[in-house]
């Protein structure tokens, strides 16, 4: 969890993505940015390493084995840790019923692969600033309340 007076570029960023090229390709890219980044392989490993590192954000890919990413998110709503780590889903799905169902378990941006270095930093540090609101997660995301974007849409513009 990043605290008030530590700059954006040294919090602590997980990684959740069972393909190792992308895992590594997202830890550099947030390491020479100068993040702390963090890898898990799939989602049980990820939820083992909120508990243990606490981390201010997370990139989350929706298509893992075992438990995937919406069954993350779902289990940090349940465990009340969605209120703590920030989420982004960066995944190669890009249904408008997999945006809504993410930003409604909490997540407060999507986006789609592939993507750009340049968006994918921008978007990290437009996470980290970003605050929760009072009425939760998936309230204080203006995807929330915007309408659906079109499938091949980048919702998370939205934001």
């Amino acid at each position: 969890m990043r605290h008030a007076n530590e700059p954006l570029s040294q919090s602590t960023i997980l990684v959740v993505d069972d393909e190792l090229m992308m895992r590594e390709l997202l830890t550099t890219r947030l390491g020479v940015a100068g993040f702390h980044p963090l890898q898990a392989r799939n989602g049980q490993e990820a939820l083992v390493m909120i508990g243990q590192s606490r981390p201010a954000a997370m990139v989350l890919d929706i298509n893992m084995p075992g438990l995937d990413g919406f069954g993350v998110l779902e289990s940090m709503r349940r465990n009340g840790q969605i209120g703590h780590v920030k989420v982004m889903v960066l995944t190669a799905r890009n249904q408008t019923a997999d945006v809504r169902r993410a930003i409604a378990l909490g997540a407060r941006d999507f986006l789609t692969k592939p993507f750009s270095d340049n968006i994918f930093l921008a978007r990290i540090e437009r996470l980290l600033r970003s605050r929760p609101a009072p009425g939760g997660p998936a309230a204080s995301s203006p995807l929330a309340a915007a309408p659906p974007a079109a499938p091949e849409a980048d919702a998370s513009l939205l934001l």
